[in-house]
């Protein structure tokens, strides 16, 4: 498997040595004179690489997979730690280099070296606890430990570490059985054929703990175990990363991944990887997520190899985590297939708390208002989506309504019995981001709604009347740092909202994505009838704004619709998967001149373009800004709350700056007693989104760590 790259362009973070005998831990067979890299008349340098994790300051759990190139064919070529012989086994690879799993890294700095004749090279490698953290920062505590509901041993927090195991399944009919041995396959096995081999279609599934996860990793089994350097097998030399939705405040480890048996990925060849803090439900920090896969695709690595390319998978929560990852820590994943997605956790939550606000206003105040009416205040074009958001999530911003069944009563937050208690709120998982608020303890908040001017759109278009517009905005409140209805606005603590533009947790797609391929799956939820869902599709196109807004373009970004029916999502699903492995093999070919943005948007497949799936399961082509078409009129793409109340489509502002009133702004006429009490519900003005957040700042690099 030589030659392919595991992580895309992540540049190697591990200092080359020039000269070992400074550090005291290596020197060459004759005076150590020779710098690393040295050639004396041999025509070749040396070079040592990391692979399993090629930012070498981020390796993790005391081994290493290794590339060495520059050997002659026939030299010997020796593996150091910290100037001690290893047992490294490096097997030469079609393209001349070795490759091998150096073992025995301490934590902290090691300096790993490889030796050939009068030639050497080093890397300076940065070993980290398997149970982490690497990045994310100080680990949450309590954590409780969920080994047993993957059929592992009982843990212990907080690491909830436990032995792993490998497991079997086979495939029968259209679903997969436990195998308790892979060497008797049963008569009624399907066959499956992947680079021209056929064999039973056994399914190898490891499961472990990796930083304080259960992660599990799923590959064809033909009776030979994966090896990181072997060059032929029945895996098709790409990995499939998937992620989990929903969004909760941590504190246990999940009893789910965001799953690894998917018959579509497996029966092409494609080794799957998830882990349970890959679920946004069990940890709704995508900076602990990207840590949580980093460190489960470097032990891929090294069990498997080198793939191609990694795509990353999955819905909602899921698709926040793809979203997230690849802008932040560019290179995990390759590309993505997000699907009803969301653009990140912070932006999500300002609908999502407002929907809570509305539901209570119309079942008070505003009880007498049409359901069409209450439907233009919200946005969407269904109104149980409102509802749906209510019911489903609005209790992720309380302080304990949200906590699962692991996390024992007796230990959560209560004001007057148990102050220092688990929270469970999501925001939670951003303490080392944005810290705490010393007068409440709360992780501080960018949640806001000061100035924002609820159905300024409904009633610009005719649907509310002045009089009903004053009252939803001087009836509509806020929320409490405990996450209880108030009838005070919620005012963001604007150190919060700094750290979420500083850090990515609003998403300004301003780095790492304007590099990656992206494949947007919108199952429409819009649509009359369907049952209360808050997937809306107008979050294709919020992140379709902010690509344009920071890049000038999004044209590495495609969006295919298809209506919540079965056979349209298989189709929709399948689609994708191909269309993505085509892009980045093709990216990965790709030797001509240019950024990798551009590199990205020229090797996008012609078959590739927007488009929907129509009732009869044909897939046609869109432009969805232009519109008139069978996709636009199946299709119809409504907004949300925070749109309505004069938000652009980006809609990338927290904490909005402020302008006085205008009464020449408004289409209607109101009286003096509506003006008085809507300046008393705007005494700071109401929202200019012609101006930046307050508490803006300006996005950190990549690879941030706490």
């Amino acid at each position: 498997m030589g030659g392919k790259r595991a992580w895309g362009a992540v540049p190697a973070a591990g200092v080359m040595v020039a000269g070992l005998l400074v550090a005291g831990l290596a020197t060459s067979p004759a005076n150590g004179a020779v710098a690393a890299g040295g050639d004396r008349g041999h025509g070749r340098t040396l070079s040592l690489e990391t692979v399993s994790n090629p930012r070498s300051d981020l390796v993790s759990g005391g081994d290493v997979l290794v590339r060495v190139s520059g050997a002659a064919d026939d030299a010997r070529v020796t593996v150091l730690v910290n100037g001690r012989r290893t047992h490294t086994s490096l097997v030469e690879q079609p393209d001349g280099s070795r490759l091998g799993l150096v073992t025995g890294l301490r934590n902290g700095v090691n300096l790993v070296s490889a030796h050939s004749g009068w030639r050497l090279d080093a890397q300076v490698v940065r070993n980290h606890r398997i149970e982490g953290p690497v990045l994310s920062g100080k680990q949450q505590t309590p954590f409780y430990c969920e080994t047993e509901a993957f059929g592992l041993g009982a843990a212990t927090q907080p690491d909830c570490s436990a032995q792993t195991t490998v497991t079997y399944q086979y495939r029968a009919g259209n679903a997969f059985k436990a195998l308790a041995d892979p060497t008797q396959v049963p008569a009624d096995a399907a066959t499956v054929t992947v680079g021209g081999r056929t064999f039973p279609y056994v399914v190898r599934v490891e499961t472990g703990t990796i930083d304080r996860a259960v992660y599990q990793v799923a590959g064809l089994y033909d009776g030979t175990d994966p090896s990181p350097t072997a060059s032929e097998g029945t895996w098709n030399d790409r990995l499939v990363y998937t992620f989990g939705g929903g969004c909760n405040g941590g504190y246990h480890q999940g009893a789910s991944t965001g799953g690894v048996l998917d018959h579509m990925m497996l029966s092409q060849g494609y080794v799957v990887a998830s882990s349970s803090l890959n679920v946004l439900d069990n940890n709704c920090s995508p900076i602990i997520s990207a840590e949580a896969a980093m460190m489960v695709k470097e032990h891929v690595v090294e069990t498997y190899g080198e793939p191609l390319h990694t795509i990353g998978w999955g819905g909602s929560g899921g698709a926040i985590q793809q979203y997230t990852i690849a802008e932040t820590y560019p290179g995990i994943i390759d590309g993505i297939i997000p699907s009803i997605g969301f653009p990140d956790v912070v932006t999500t939550n300002g609908p999502n708390a407002d929907c809570r606000l509305l539901q209570r206003f119309y079942a008070g105040a505003g009880a007498s208002w049409t359901d069409e009416q209450k439907r233009a205040a919200t946005g969407f074009l269904n109104l149980s989506s409102c509802l749906s958001w209510d019911v489903a999530f609005a209790n992720r911003i309380t302080a304990t309504d949200s906590c699962p069944a692991v996390i024992p009563v007796e230990v959560r937050w209560n004001a007057a019995t148990n102050p220092d208690g688990v929270r469970c709120a999501a925001m939670e998982q951003f303490a080392n981001q944005v810290g705490r608020d010393p007068k409440t303890g709360f992780v501080r908040s960018p949640l806001d709604n000061i100035g924002q001017q609820y159905g300024l759109a409904a009633l610009k278009a005719g649907s509310i009347d002045a009089e009903q517009f004053v009252t939803l905005n001087e009836k509509i409140g806020g929320y409490d740092p405990a996450g209880a209805v108030v009838p005070q606005r919620s005012r963001a603590d604007l150190k919060a909202v700094k750290a979420s533009y500083k850090y990515g947790m609003i998403n300004t797609a301003s780095r790492g994505l304007a590099d990656t391929p992206i494949i947007d799956l919108r199952t429409y939820a819009d649509v009359a009838g369907v049952p209360a869902n808050f997937h809306t599709a107008e979050w294709s196109f919020v992140m379709r704004e902010r690509l344009r807004k920071a890049n000038g373009n999004a044209d590495n970004q495609v969006i295919v619709a298809h209506l919540p029916v079965p056979a349209l999502s298989a189709a929709a699903y399948a689609h994708a998967l191909g269309s993505m492995d085509a892009w980045l093999t093709a990216i990965g070919r790709d030797a001509g001149r240019g950024s990798k943005s551009a590199k990205v948007v020229r090797n996008k497949p012609a078959s590739l373009t927007d488009g929907c799936y129509l009732p009869t399961g044909q897939l046609v082509g869109t432009d969805w800004a232009a519109g008139g078409d069978a996709c636009a009129s199946i299709y119809k793409i409504g907004s949300n709350p925070r749109q309505v109340a004069g938000q652009s489509k980006a809609q990338d502002v927290l904490a909005c700056a402020f302008k006085p009133i205008r009464w020449s702004d408004y289409p209607v006429t109101f009286t003096n007693d509506q003006k008085a009490r809507l300046q008393a519900a705007f005494p700071d003005g109401v929202c200019d989104y012609t101006k930046k957040s307050r508490g803006w700042a300006a996005p950190a690099s990549t690879w941030q760590r706490f």
